[in-house]
């Protein structure tokens, strides 16, 4: 039986306020199967990310997303995650007062039927895993989630959620920001030990390190908000030994004048601060 699930995007256009990000994003990942995503800074990498997982700051005006062809635009965020999406974010928060260990829990309950109970042997035999799997401290599940924790702490506290969720799709949103080669090579493996007919991932990054240690299947390099060029893993070295000017010679792209002041707001992933 074939248990492969597709996540795919057509003609995808958003905004925030009043500026177009995403021109027209076409894109299809299926379980199995790992995407890299790259291009220069500006170009709506990181807003391609909130948008798949329905961050409220982003308006889509065009385009769809769908999951095993249902509207994922029509799905809150919580039902996004239920569905098998999950998102490693470029910013994650520190939020004091709640453990690893309790936030994981609540998350992987929210998931299951009603009725339905996780077993806490279980529990604590995976999460204890992941932890070793991931060489984090071994009292990381009664720390509090993200709270003190090193740039690089935190990337890897995102892949252990996302070892502990087990979702569809991840989209993993400059996770090698911080870490270090040691890290690097830690997080990359454990990725790739996740691929399976139930798992596929977008891997978004600046960078060919992390890409080193990932068993990419597909490269895609957005510029404009649109996506000009796919391939293979020729695709990194190239951009790695020459950038992207090559591209935009080829295919004959402007520079298009990018907003200073914009920067990514990932770091609330979804959910509106009280103080607005």
């Amino acid at each position: 039986m074939n248990n492969m699930r597709t996540l795919e995007i057509k003609n995808l256009h958003a905004r925030v306020e009043e500026k177009e990000i995403l021109k027209g994003i076409d894109l299809k990942v299926n379980t199995g199967e790992i995407h890299a995503i790259m291009g220069p800074n500006g170009t709506g990498k990181s807003t391609l990310a909130s948008v798949i997982m329905g961050h409220y700051k982003y308006q889509t005006t065009a385009g769809s997303i769908t999951l095993d062809g249902e509207d994922v635009l029509k799905m809150s965020v919580d039902e996004r995650s239920r569905k098998g999406i999950f998102l490693a974010m470029q910013y994650p928060n520190e939020i004091s007062g709640i453990t690893n260990s309790d936030f994981i829990k609540t998350a992987m309950q929210a998931r299951l039927a009603e009725g339905e109970h996780i077993s806490l042997f279980k529990f604590i035999k995976q999460f204890d895993k992941a932890v070793g799997d991931l060489k984090m401290r071994s009292d990381l599940p009664h720390r509090y989630l993200n709270e003190g924790f090193s740039g690089g702490e935190k990337k890897r506290n995102e892949i252990l959620q996302m070892k502990m969720l087990k979702p569809n799709f991840a989209i993993l949103d400059e996770i090698d920001s911080g870490l270090d080669v040691d890290a690097l090579r830690i997080v990359g493996e454990n990725i790739n030990n996740m691929r399976s007919a139930d798992f596929g991932a977008i891997v978004i990054t600046h960078y060919q390190r992390l890409l080193d240690y990932l068993d990419v299947d597909y490269v895609h390099i957005i510029m404009n908000g649109k996506i000009v060029k796919s391939g293979g893993k020729e695709l990194i070295s190239k951009i790695d030994e020459e950038g992207y000017d090559w591209i935009k010679e080829e295919l004959g792209i402007e520079d298009e004048e990018v907003n200073k002041k914009a920067h990514a707001v990932l770091g609330s992933c979804a959910f509106k601060s009280t103080k607005e």
